[in-house]
């Protein structure tokens, strides 16, 4: 099993971070060390530790991953020149009135300037995410990726966010009302959501807008 993929990942991590044994792995990455024994039977690397090892460490989840690059994303914070990866998901944000794909399953990454990803917020709570549905158009349209931080929670009157309402993630602009919470479409064809303070034990605000990109068709 010494050529396994997850022999390899294991490796790697014990001489980046300095440690030795499968229960120290299992405290960093806040597990049970039954299930670092399960992905070594399966010989596979869960998404979600190499997010978390890339959050917690700076490691580069393409060389955690595979053994290529650098072992560490930024050599050090103020080099405008350092690269961050930021997990895309497979989750949907619906700009419409149905629901989303819900997986939460990172699908692959897309690494920015640090630099330029500090200005936006805080690199390590970002997250990529695909809009399907037009209620934001014109100025989002259906297949646009939007970078979302998830740090940034506290309403900004118009600003746009990833909102949770029960079971669907919401693209929208946001205002607070006196006693309720409006979630805006900048499509006329959608009328606004209301939000009661009864509704607010199914709301929540997932994170703030800060940036989008557009495939041009």
């Amino acid at each position: 099993m010494l050529n396994s993929v997850f022999e390899n990942f294991l490796r790697r991590v014990y001489d980046a971070i300095n440690i030795q044994t499968q229960n120290e792995l299992a405290s960093v990455l806040g597990v049970n060390r039954s299930a670092v024994t399960q992905a070594r039977k399966k010989d596979s690397i869960p998404d979600k530790w190499i997010l978390k090892l890339f959050r917690l460490y700076g490691l580069n989840p393409d060389w955690l991953e595979s053994g290529m690059g650098d072992a560490f994303v930024s050599r050090g914070r103020h080099d405008s020149l350092s690269q961050v990866p930021v997990p895309k998901v497979k989750a949907r944000l619906c700009a419409g009135g149905g629901s989303f794909e819900a997986d939460a399953e990172v699908t692959g990454y897309c690494s920015f300037q640090s630099r330029w990803l500090e200005k936006k917020g805080e690199p390590s709570k970002m997250v990529l995410m695909d809009i399907f549905g037009n209620s934001m158009e014109p100025e989002m349209k259906n297949g646009d990726t939007v970078l979302i931080d998830q740090s940034q929670k506290n309403i900004l009157a118009g600003a746009v966010y990833a909102v949770g309402v029960e079971d669907t993630i919401m693209v929208k602009r946001v205002e607070k009302h006196p006693h309720r919470l409006v979630l805006l479409s900048d499509n006329t064809d959608y009328a606004p959501i209301y939000l009661t303070a009864e509704d607010s034990g199914s709301v929540r605000i997932i994170g703030k807008v800060v940036w989008l990109c557009r495939e041009l068709r």
